[in-house]
């Protein structure tokens, strides 16, 4: 695997790489991997004849600096799972690779209601931030393919707005959500649950597929989620929310009347022992 941590020197190499015809894939993360993320290189590795891995915990797009300190960070594991699954290229960058020009910007990207709904209703600059340097990486690695999970899935539609609003001719390739045997999806953030924590975290999971088994069943279409939130609490989780929703031209929208053939989802945010989790599950059609 080669490994670079300048974006001048990964330019070259794939500049390279595209003369020869080779197809790129690339999987952005911010490491900690787990076998979600290995699902996605393996994902792209299918689709692409060379596949990029980024690890970069991007600062701009935590707007709790705690979490951001807390973010695990597991460089020589990662190398190490990279290797296992023959990764053929991974970008390491330093916040002053990326950032060269300081955090701070004027720069802004139209994301409509995405960022004022569920996660950009919780987490305000959150999507800025990974507009920005998801935006960045882009202009570096240049890729056919981007492989993203389904996990989290607001975060794909922001960046599936992103490839318009810049015009970019990068495929975005959502991959299912990867899960433990007990239905927890799988997540850097798991590891900093307590073990009792971890025990109680599938109820998320659980409170996810009881709304899918309900729904269209004559229940109001919000009462299977206020039910979930209330289950939840029950069981000591701090719900931030549980909420149904269709895709309306690539957003989202309360789901208020019969979505006919529209694709409709589930979506949870929920602190537990201190650690924020998010899930969701499609309801009906697709992404």
């Amino acid at each position: 695997m080669y490994l670079f941590k300048r974006s001048t020197d990964l330019k070259k190499h794939l500049d390279l790489v595209r003369k020869s015809n080779k197809s790129i894939g690339f999987v952005p993360t911010m490491g900690a991997l787990h076998k979600g993320h290995l699902s996605l290189i393996q994902a792209a590795k299918q689709k692409n004849d060379i596949v990029v891995c980024s690890i970069f915990v991007n600062p701009t797009q935590f707007n709790d600096p705690k979490d951001f300190e807390k973010y695990p960070v597991t460089i020589e594991d990662d190398i190490k799972k990279l290797n296992t699954i023959s990764t053929d290229i991974l970008f390491l960058p330093s916040v002053e690779e990326m950032y060269p020009e300081g955090l701070q910007s004027s720069l802004h990207y139209d994301f409509g209601d995405l960022e004022t709904i569920l996660e950009g209703k919780f987490r305000p600059g959150h999507f800025q931030g990974v507009g920005r340097i998801v935006h960045k990486l882009l202009d570096i690695v240049q890729p056919d393919q981007l492989f993203m999970g389904q996990k989290d899935l607001q975060q794909c539609l922001v960046v599936r707005r992103l490839l318009a609003i810049i015009h970019s001719g990068v495929k975005l390739v959502v991959c299912p959500t990867e899960r433990e045997g007990d239905g927890l999806a799988m997540s850097s953030r798991n590891a900093r649950l307590s073990p009792a924590a971890r025990k109680k975290a599938p109820a998320i999971y659980q409170a996810l597929q009881n709304i899918k088994d309900n729904f269209g069943k004559g229940l109001h279409f919000m009462e299977g989620a206020h039910e979930a939130f209330d289950d939840l609490q029950k069981k000591g989780f701090e719900p931030e929310y549980v909420d149904i929703l269709r895709l309306d031209n690539g957003g989202l929208r309360q789901l208020d009347q019969p979505p006919g053939d529209a694709t409709v989802i589930a979506a949870v945010a929920a602190w537990l022992d201190g650690v924020r989790l998010i899930d969701n599950l499609v309801l009906q059609g697709s992404l």
